[in-house]
């Protein structure tokens, strides 16, 4: 249970900083969408 929290808290991390250097630009859910789909692959490689 723990490690499966830890990973996700990790993921939560990667997407607040992601939303760091883009916050003016993600107004529209679509962009949101994208930063989001974009900060998971950039995890996986």
């Amino acid at each position: 249970m723990y490690k499966r929290r830890h990973k996700a808290e990790n993921r939560i991390g990667l997407l607040k900083q992601a939303r760091v250097f883009a916050p003016r630009y993600d107004k529209l859910a679509v962009r949101d969408g994208a930063t989001v789909q974009l900060t998971l692959i950039r995890q996986s490689l």
